[in-house]
């Protein structure tokens, strides 16, 4: 069954599945769902609430039904976790890319597209959070181990969290620096596309993880770093032309 994007049945099943010994395997199958879907729409933060919610209630099923004794369930839920968190830190860095191109190109970020975007990135923490604890109150038996592991991870913080700092704070001296120096090329054409900012963002994500698929081919099996969006990405999110 698809639900915003997520086979859920394919999720549910890694999860009847599992195994301690499998975590690691879960944790990057759960990243690749999530970052999936997440692909396959504007990069919002309702977007990004319901991929999390409805991954989190996969893994809830999925483990309600594995047959293994002993299971580590608060472990499992640990990394299925870590999995949203890698592919929730990718959508931080998709909005860093197209941000950048706004910044870059002279455009204030006191703009209100513009501050709107830069909110959200640092919001994107406490959504995901949010969204874990919502699917956590349907969880029955399950609602305590996700309490724990959500508990672990806000002890240590995530991965999403420290990265969304991180961009919001160079993205202001960014801007800071560009207004120091009078700097403002091509600023008529970034107003124009921050009409579709989320649109935007979306097909940096989408060029980014293809950037990470060509370089992996091409050093045999290593991941390579994140690239810009291809043109192609580009013309996916193109503005509209204001009159």
């Amino acid at each position: 069954m698809m639900k915003a994007g997520i086979d859920q049945d394919a999720l549910i099943t890694m999860f009847a599945e599992a195994s301690a010994k499998q975590g690691e395997a879960l944790r990057k199958a759960v990243s690749e769902a999530t970052l999936r879907a997440l692909q396959g729409r504007e990069l919002t933060l309702e977007n990004i609430k319901k991929v999390v919610k409805n991954v989190a209630e996969a893994a809830s099923k999925g483990i309600a039904r594995n047959p293994a004794p002993a299971i580590d369930v608060e472990g499992l839920l640990g990394k299925a976790l870590g999995g949203i968190d890698s592919a929730l830190l990718q959508a931080v860095e998709a909005n860093r890319k197209a941000l950048e191109q706004f910044v870059s190109g002279g455009v204030s970020l006191s703009e209100k597209p513009l501050k709107e975007a830069l909110a959200n990135v640092e919001k994107m923490e406490d959504v995901f959070f949010a969204a874990i604890l919502k699917a956590s109150q349907s969880a029955g038996p399950l609602q305590g181990p996700w309490q724990g592991a959500l508990d672990a991870m806000k002890m240590k913080g995530s991965a999403t969290g420290a990265q969304a700092t991180q961009t919001v704070e160079q993205l202001v001296g960014q801007a800071q620096t560009m207004l120091r120096d009078g700097r403002a090329s091509g600023l008529r054409a970034a107003q124009a596309m921050l009409d579709s900012y989320a649109a935007l963002a979306s097909g940096v994500l989408i060029g980014m993880s293809e950037g990470l698929q060509a370089g992996t081919k091409r050093s045999g099996g290593s991941a390579a770093a994140p690239a810009a969006a291809p043109a192609a990405a580009k013309k996916r999110a193109a503005p509209r032309r204001r009159r």
